[in-house]
């Protein structure tokens, strides 16, 4: 298994993570707010278990490899190794946490490649502590969150002699911005969508700062202010920083980079103003200074500030653009003979097209099926008005904003599908309608200008007829419905904009859940996880295709659910293209499930990879795939 771990940088909210924590001895203080994303640079690393050991090797940024580290699985030697300190100590505390909770066996992980600068506030050593427990994580399935993940790397790193803070494990949520508040032991952590590309570049000053004595000094000011110094530092760690940090979340999901540039020039003048004079040996910093002065830089920055502790060591400069982030690494490096990296925090991708698999044989509604594919079958909408199944989905897909939709059939198949969504009708038909009825077809007429007709050549099962769909999708994420549901939302935008806007807030993979009773679970793939937004949205932890009733109820049940129900799959999905390079790895591998290529199971993979969230859609699903449900579905779905 790869896996890869980025640095974090802190763009907002530096200090704020220990000195909310200080609010569990003085409420009066303020809660702490930071704004935190994953650098392009990280670990990159290969991972398998081991029977009974911990194995690591590391690169260091200069290619000098380190280790084997081995150690027995052994809590007493995991503690020993991590009270040690030194850089295989964070992997062993991580390993010593690990092995206290869960049953698990060994691991051997070699960090192949290392291209994130070390002691240079990106938390290098918070990037390993997330690899150590996203590695346990993935190869033994523990079916931790993101959040869990980084729950482990901080625990395993305050093993060691480290006093890192509590914003350093964040690089856990890879490059998504996340806005973190620390209230004494409790920590919240919001991600952030982003509007537009944001263009930072990263700076190594070259110069030197000393962390502790910054921390020691600043921790001083803490828990109750004795003078004058100690009230202006928790000004600016409290309510000063609080608003900055709020609004800087506010322009991060606006995109807006001239508001996010002019708050890091006031967040740099506060902070000067308010903690320079409790450490002015290491926050006096003239490299930064002289660095966030240049006249040179001015056309091309927007805004600018140091990182982590602040001092001598990195600053981050908010470029206008691409071409003017571009500019600024060639003057960085080349004029002022400093080492610069870039930072792009990119807006979510917008999903531009959708997949309908359509090419099952309809085997329990024979023989009508020998005569009419099920997906062309008739029901009657809210609008009053007929129309085949086929032509429902492609309208929730088009109407919630997809510009493209792929329909997987069979090759006999292809024919009568193109003749309904690109055949004009005869014009003696045509006249025969009413004004209605002919801008209905005009309208059918524009919606099957954004169709495209995919072959599966050999019926192979549901998850080799999404693969087929692979290379028109290309390298981005897609919206799929299933061709034999219809869905009828109870809300005011569609289950499929629901879906889409899941998406947005999640940033990764969304399967559209709701809740069905245990007895008819069978019937349907499930799934189970903890919740990110309660009644909405969830972090999942497991797939299971038609399970059934004594594992539901064993494996499957939510908090906040009735005993009776759990969450079955609603049949819309927005999944990354990821889901494609684990279908054909199942193909290649012939890994069949009776007899054929499903979809859960690389569902599931996909969420071990990269986490898939579930939502809990408003509206109803209508099952289409036997006579009863199809009945049922006709006499319920115009007035659902």
């Amino acid at each position: 298994m790869k896996l890869f771990v980025p640095g974090r940088i802190c763009l907002f909210g530096e200090h704020t993570d220990w000195a909310g924590g200080y609010r569990r001895i003085n409420a009066d203080i303020e809660k702490g707010y930071a704004i935190i994303v994953g650098t392009n640079q990280g670990l990159h690393a290969e991972v398998r278990p081991h029977p009974n050991k911990l194995i690591l090797k590391t690169t260091l940024p200069d290619g000098t490899r380190r280790g084997p580290l081995e150690l027995p699985m052994d809590r007493e030697a995991l503690l020993a190794e991590a009270e040690q300190g030194g850089f295989f100590s964070y992997a062993a505390g991580v390993a010593y946490q690990v092995r206290t909770h869960y049953r698990v066996g060994g691991l051997e992980i070699d960090n192949v490649f290392t291209d994130l600068p070390v002691r240079k506030g990106l938390s290098s050593s918070a990037a390993i502590c997330v690899l150590v427990a996203r590695a346990f994580n993935r190869v033994y399935d523990l079916k931790m969150t993101t959040r869990g993940e980084m729950e482990y790397a901080y625990t395993g790193e305050i093993t060691t002699p480290s006093r890192c803070g509590r914003l350093d494990q964040g690089c856990a949520y890879g490059d998504r911005p996340v806005l973190m508040t620390f209230d004494g032991d409790r920590l919240d952590v919001t991600e952030l969508r982003v509007k537009r590309d944001l263009h930072y570049v990263i700076v190594d000053l070259k110069a030197a700062k000393d962390t502790r004595e910054i921390l020691s000094k600043l921790n001083r000011c803490y828990p109750f202010p004795e003078n004058d110094l100690h009230r202006a530092a928790q000004r600016y760690l409290g309510p000063i920083s609080a608003r900055i940090t709020k609004a800087a979340a506010a322009a991060l999901r606006e995109g807006d980079a001239e508001a996010l540039g002019a708050l890091m020039n006031e967040a740099q003048r506060e902070f000067d103003r308010n903690l320079q004079p409790v450490c002015p040996s290491q926050l006096t910093a003239p490299a930064l200074h002289r660095l966030l002065a240049e006249p040179r830089l001015k056309p091309w920055v927007l805004g600018g500030k140091g990182v982590g502790s602040q001092g001598d060591g990195t600053a981050q400069l908010l470029a206008r653009d691409a071409e003017a982030q571009a500019r600024i690494v060639a003057l960085v490096e080349g004029e002022l003979g400093l080492s610069a990296m870039k930072l792009t925090v990119h807006a979510g991708r917008r999903v531009r097209k959708a997949v309908i698999p359509a090419a099952g044989f309809g085997t329990r509604l024979f023989p009508a099926t020998k005569a009419v594919k099920k997906e062309l079958f008739p029901v009657i909408g809210r609008d009053g008005r007929a129309r085949p199944i086929i032509l429902a989905l492609v309208e929730e897909a088009v109407e919630a904003g997809i510009e493209e939709v792929a329909i997987i059939v069979q090759p006999g198949d292809r024919a009568v599908f193109r003749a309904f969504f690109e055949d004009a009708l005869p014009v003696e038909h045509l006249n025969r309608l009413s004004p209605e009825d002919r801008e209905a077809a005009r309208r059918i007429a524009e919606i099957g200008s954004r169709v495209r007709f995919i072959t599966q050549e050999v019926q192979d099962g549901f998850g080799h007829a999404v693969y087929c769909a692979r290379d028109w999708v290309g390298n981005e994420p897609f919206l799929m419905l299933l061709g034999d549901h219809l869905y009828a939302s109870a809300a005011n935008e569609s289950c499929a904009r629901q879906l889409l806007d899941a998406h947005e807030q999640a940033g990764q993979s969304v399967v559209a859940l709701m809740p069905t009773p245990v007895g008819d679970v069978r019937h349907f793939g499930c799934a189970t996880g903890v919740w990110r937004d309660p009644g909405r949205l969830l972090a999942i932890t497991e797939f299971v295709e038609k399970p059934d009733e004594d594992y539901a109820r064993d494996h499957l049940v939510v908090d906040g659910l009735p005993e009776d129900r759990v969450l079955t799959v609603f049949g819309q999905y927005v999944l990354t293209p990821r889901i494609f390079a684990l279908l054909e790895e199942h193909i290649r591998m012939n890994l069949r499930e009776g007899g054929e290529f499903q979809l859960t199971s690389a569902l599931d993979r996909l969420r071990q990879a990269e986490g898939v969230a579930g939502f809990m859609v408003d509206g109803r699903r209508f099952d289409l795939g036997n006579p009863e449900s199809y009945r049922q579905t006709v006499l319920d779905y115009r007035h659902a």
